[in-house]
C-alpha cells in the first residue's frame, strides 16, 4: 500500500513564485495565442477567407474595431488583476503558514519541556498537549515530530517492577507514576491509529519508533497499521499484557526483529496480517503467553526466521494461513509450547519436519499438516 495521507497544500517549504513581469507577459502572451487560435477557427469554419475584400473601412467598422480594442484592453486588465489576486493569496497564505508554524513551535517547546518535570501530572499534561500538537500540526513533518517525541519518551530508561528493591515504598510510587505516563503515550497513539486515514487527526502512515523499548502493559488493540515504518526492534516485553488484539498489518512495514517476549502476555488474538511486512525474524519467545489465535494470514510477509521459541506458549491455534508467506527459516524450538493446532491453510514455509522426522519438542501442528511419506 502506499495510501499516502493527503497532502494538504499549505505543506510546502517557502513559498517559490516567478517574478510577477515575467509571470505577466507570459499570461498574456497565452491569452493572445489563445484568442488567435480562436479567431482562426471561426474564420475557418465559417468560411470568412471567401469574403470580398472591402475598398475602405465605414464608420461602423471603424467603431467595432474601436470596441474589439478596448474589449481586449479589458480583458488584458482582468488577466493582470487575477493573477495579482493571485499572487496576493499566495503569500497571504505563505504567511499564514508561517505564523502557525510558529506558534506551533512555541507550543511544542513548552509541551516538551514538561516531559521532563518531576511531576507526573505535568508529564501526563505534556503527553495530551504534544498529541494535541500532532493533531493541529500545519504540515505533515511537524506531526511526524510530535510522534517522534512520544515514542523517544518511550525509549527512555526504565525499570521494570520485577527490579525495584523490596520495601522502597517511594520507588514504587515512582515506577508506578511513571508507568502512568508511558501507557497514556501508548494508549493516544493507538486511538489515533484506529482513525480512518482520511480523519485529519489520523496518525496512519507515520513512522514508529519502539526500538528497545520496555513494554509491561499496555493496549493497541485495534490499531491500524497500514503504512509508514513501525520499529519494535529489540523491544521487550516483560510483565502485564500488552494486547495488538484485533489489529490489522495492511502495509509498511512492523519490525519485531530480535524482540524478547520473556513474561506477561502479549496478544495478537484475531490479528489480521494482510499486507506489507511483520517481521518476527531472530525474535525470542523465553516465557510468558504470546498468541496469534484466530489471527488471519492472507497476504504480505510474516516472519519468524531465526526465532528462539525456548520458552512460554506461543499460541496460533485457529489461525488462518490463506495468501502472503509465513516463513520459520532457521527458527529453533527448545522448550515451551508452540501450538498450531486447528490451523486452517497453508503450513508456513520451513515449518513442518522433513518426512517421518520427530517434531521439535513443544511444536504442535494441526491435524492436515502432519509430516507423511516414507
Amino acid at each position: 500500500m502506499n495510501p499516502c495521507l493527503p497532502r494538504r497544500q499549505a505543506e510546502r517549504r517557502g513559498l517559490r513564485l516567478w517574478p510577477v513581469g515575467i509571470v505577466l507577459v507570459l499570461a498574456f502572451t497565452v491569452a493572445v495565442l489563445v484568442a488567435a487560435a480562436v479567431f482562426y477557427a471561426g474564420w475557418d469554419l465559417l468560411g470568412a477567407h471567401k469574403l470580398k475584400p472591402e475598398p475602405s473601412v465605414d464608420s461602423k467598422t471603424l467603431f467595432d474595431l474601436v470596441k474589439l480594442a478596448f474589449g481586449v484592453v479589458a480583458g488584458a486588465g482582468a488577466l493582470v488583476a487575477l493573477v495579482v489576486a493571485y499572487r496576493r493569496q499566495r503569500v497571504d497564505e505563505d504567511g499564514a503558514l508561517r505564523d502557525a508554524t510558529r506558534l506551533h513551535t512555541e507550543r511544542f517547546t513548552t509541551a516538551v519541556s514538561q516531559l521532563g518535570d518531576e511531576s507526573a501530572a505535568v508529564r501526563l499534561g505534556g503527553v495530551h498537549a504534544l498529541a494535541g500538537l500532532a493533531d493541529d500540526a500545519p504540515t505533515r513533518e511537524l506531526r511526524q515530530t510530535c510522534i517522534d517525541v512520544l515514542c523517544a519518551y518511550l525509549r527512555l530508561p526504565y525499570t521494570a517492577e520485577a527490579d525495584l528493591l523490596a520495601n522502597d515504598a517511594e520507588a514504587r510510587h515512582t515506577y508506578l507514576a511513571l508507568r502512568e505516563v508511558r501507557h497514556t503515550v501508548i494508549r493516544l497513539i493507538r486511538d489515533h491509529l484506529r482513525l480512518p486515514l482520511e480523519h485529519h487527526h489520523s496518525w496512519q502512515g507515520h513512522d514508529f519508533d519502539f526500538t528497545g523499548v520496555m513494554f509491561d502493559g499496555g493496549d493497541l488493540s485495534k490499531a491500524v497499521f497500514s503504512a509508514g515504518a513501525v520499529s519494535f526492534n529489540g523491544a521487550v516485553f516483560s510483565a502485564g499484557v500488552v494486547s495488538f488484539s484485533r489489529a490489522v498489518f495492511s502495509g509498511g512495514a512492523v519490525d519485531f526483529l530480535a524482540a524478547t517476549f520473556s513474561n506477561g502476555r502479549v496478544g495478537f488474538r484475531a490479528a489480521t496480517f494482510s499486507g506489507g511486512a511483520a517481521d518476527f525474524s531472530e525474535a525470542v519467545f523465553s516465557g510468558g503467553t504470546v498468541t496469534f489465535s484466530r489471527a488471519t494470514f492472507s497476504g504480505g510477509t510474516v516472519g519468524f526466521a531465526g526465532a528462539t521459541f525456548s520458552g512460554g506458549t506461543v499460541d496460533f491455534s485457529e489461525a488462518v494461513f490463506s495468501g502472503g508467506a509465513a516463513i520459520f527459516t532457521e527458527a529453533t524450538f527448545s522448550g515451551g509450547t508452540v501450538d498450531f493446532s486447528e490451523a486452517t491453510g497453508t503450513a508456513p514455509r520451513a515449518l513442518i519436519p522433513a518426512a517421518r522426522a520427530p517434531l521439535p519438542d513443544g511444536l504442535i501442528l494441526a491435524a492436515a499438516w502432519q509430516p507423511t511419506g516414507p
